[in-house]
């Protein structure tokens, strides 16, 4: 666990700040780019901290760090177990040669992938957020497992997501957890962050929340 007596900064900030040193003090390993899996089930708060890190990051270089979703990169509900090879093709071979992303991310109200190109820059530090990130931790400066107990993840899911589609969400509980288990992200991830409570917090709420923070590397 970090020890937050250390710091005068409140315990989250803290730890967003450790995880920011550790990327920055890392060797590049994608091509000449650092890549920080942020990886972890759905409701456990992998967005929050991505936000959090990318704007650490970017304070600290003083350039912004590009964020890539793999939500925009599913083809929907049931395409986690298939989707990799479109991460590889699409991100990860292109900013390994030092070449941008270029991609039309997944428009879940309509169910397809389509809008204008997005175009993601082979910069000095790229962070991929979403489940099946850690698929790239032989490439990553670090990786990242977020999680937290299965009821307080299932209700911040079932908050966000809207009541139609809760059946396609039980699939891809069913889909997240086979991964998880199958890839050994918990034993691989470089750190572990837990962002338990009692009582669920708002969407967007979820750096406060964080309880622990194991070291595996």
């Amino acid at each position: 666990m970090v020890p937050t007596e250390e710091s005068d900064r409140p315990p989250a900030a803290w730890r967003v700040g450790e995880l920011a040193d550790a990327v920055l003090s890392g060797p590049p390993r994608l091509g000449r780019t650092r890549l920080v899996c942020v990886d972890g089930p759905s409701g456990a708060g992998k967005s929050s901290l991505t936000a959090a890190l990318a704007t650490a990051l970017g304070e600290a270089t003083g350039r912004p760090v590009p964020v890539v979703c793999l939500d925009e990169l599913l083809d929907g509900w049931d395409d986690l177990p298939t989707m990799w090879p479109r991460v590889e093709r699409l991100v990860l071979s292109p900013v390994r040669a030092g070449q941008p992303a270029c991609f039309r991310a997944f428009d879940w109200s309509v169910g397809r992938f389509r809008g204008p190109t997005r175009v993601v820059p082979a910069a000095g530090v790229l962070i991929i957020e979403g489940v099946g990130a850690a698929r790239a931790r032989a490439e990553a400066t670090l990786t990242v497992l977020v999680t937290a107990d299965p009821v307080t993840r299932h209700a911040r899911a079932r908050r966000r997501d809207q009541p139609t589609s809760h059946a396609a969400l039980r699939r891809w509980w069913r889909d997240e957890e086979r991964y998880l288990a199958a890839d050994g992200v918990a034993q691989a991830a470089d750190r572990v962050i837990v962002t338990d409570v009692a009582v669920a917090p708002p969407v967007g709420d979820l750096l406060p929340t964080i309880t622990d923070v194991t070291h595996h590397r």
